[in-house]
């Protein structure tokens, strides 16, 4: 049975939509409202609160954190300085990508993953004859994602040290209230944006604060809904959506290596041996069958298809998820994995995985879409990824006010 996460007493009352749904175990919003639309424009206008506590999290603790944490990612732990962290994929012996995630490097000892996935029994079983202890921490810690333009701003007026020099990636120790807190300049919305994690216990009291904090800078909370969009904007892929975890394939053709989904460049092969090392050195020498592609629609082709049908264009306003079949010459080329428009662009784009020789920046392919219950075809391009990406994503201020 699914329960509420530690701000279930807050965000149950603020979600008039009572549109739930299920991750990893907890009941989050789909959206608060009845519509998405304005949480994700606090997104990206404002400031939104997203409840991000479901995440799988581990701690590493002990001599051999450095060597575990660095036999089970494709990134050199070793080259992590304190307070920093790391987006990596975790890979089988095959090369074969089991889902990405983010460690976070809390002391010379200490890394914090975390998942989205359960990856309790993988750490352990590559732990063996290793100094180290795993301990998983998921029910004990909460956490929140601040994004958006005011994010600094409003976490600012809220904690007890400076943030505006905490650059991408990096993180630090500040209290709330007296409360004790990690604060990481990460997020999943490609925007500006900040993530809190906490002691369960003390989860109301630090929604009300960060809420205190932005009443005058437009903070909204925001649903899985909206993150779908602003992930999709980003070209932030999804574990089970974009691909599959190498642990949940049934078919050879349902494995990706980290150069499939387009996550390549967390491949450190100059570091010592890791699970998939070999596999992945090979793979290397050789262009990758498929990748992970942006696609832009040709809005005035998708419209005429519906125009012909007598209808008016439907632009899907939320994400959709699923297998869309992607041509090239009438022969199918790849999928389209997530898709819908986006308001920070006014495009009509989409994630796509697409056969070697398709993949190219600016090539033309026709993406499959339903009309009035028959299959079409639409005009599309691959587009660099990501597709949204502020300055204000990576930089660095001299004080909150200034942004």
């Amino acid at each position: 049975m699914a329960i509420g996460t530690a701000f279930h007493s807050r965000t149950s009352a603020l979600c008039a939509s009572q549109n739930w749904r299920v991750w990893s175990g907890y009941f989050v919003a789909s959206s608060y409202e009845t519509v998405h639309d304005y949480e994700y424009h606090s997104i990206r206008n404002t400031a939104a609160l997203i409840d991000i506590s479901p995440l799988y999290k581990y701690d590493v603790r002990g001599n051999d954190a450095v060597r575990l944490v660095n036999r089970v990612i494709t990134r050199d732990a070793a080259k992590c300085a304190l307070g920093q962290a790391l987006y990596a994929c975790l890979c089988d012996g095959a090369g074969k990508v089991i889902q990405d995630g983010t460690a976070f490097r809390l002391a010379e000892d200490h890394f914090r993953f975390h998942l989205a996935d359960p990856g309790l029994r993988w750490l352990k079983l590559n732990a063996v004859g290793m100094n180290v202890e795993i301990q998983e921490c998921s029910e004990a810690v909460a956490a929140l994602a601040l994004q958006g333009p005011n994010a600094l701003n409003i976490l600012q007026q809220a904690v007890d040290k400076d943030l505006s020099g905490l650059k991408f990636f990096r993180l630090t120790n500040a209290k709330i209230n007296g409360t004790p807190v990690l604060v990481s300049r990460t997020g999943y919305t490609g925007d500006l944006g900040y993530e809190v994690w906490l002691s369960c216990d003390q989860a109301e009291g630090i929604w009300d604060t960060l809420v205190a904090a932005g009443k005058n800078y437009g903070i909204k909370p925001a649903g899985m809904l909206a993150l779908d969009v602003a992930r999709l904007e980003a070209g932030f892929i999804l574990l089970e959506v974009d691909y599959i975890g190498a642990d949940k394939a049934v078919i050879p053709s349902q494995r990706y290596s980290p150069y499939e989904i387009s996550l390549g460049w967390t491949v450190d092969l100059k570091k010592d041996h890791f699970v998939g090392h070999q596999a992945l050195r090979e793979e290397s020498r050789r262009a990758p069958v498929r990748q992970i592609v942006g696609l832009e629609i040709d809005l005035q082709a998708y419209e005429n298809l519906f125009q012909k049908a007598g209808l008016a264009p439907h632009i899907p306003l939320t994400a959709w998820r699923g297998g869309v079949p992607v041509y090239r010459d009438g022969k199918q080329v790849g999928q389209a994995t997530t898709g819908g428009w986006s308001p920070a662009l006014k495009k009509y784009v989409a994630l796509a995985t697409l056969h070697r020789g398709c993949t190219e920046i600016g090539s033309g392919v026709d993406m499959e879409v339903t009309v009035e219950h028959q299959r079409k075809t639409v005009a599309a391009k691959v587009a660099k990824l990501p597709f949204f990406d502020p300055p204000r994503k990576r930089a660095v201020f001299a004080k909150a006010e200034n942004i």
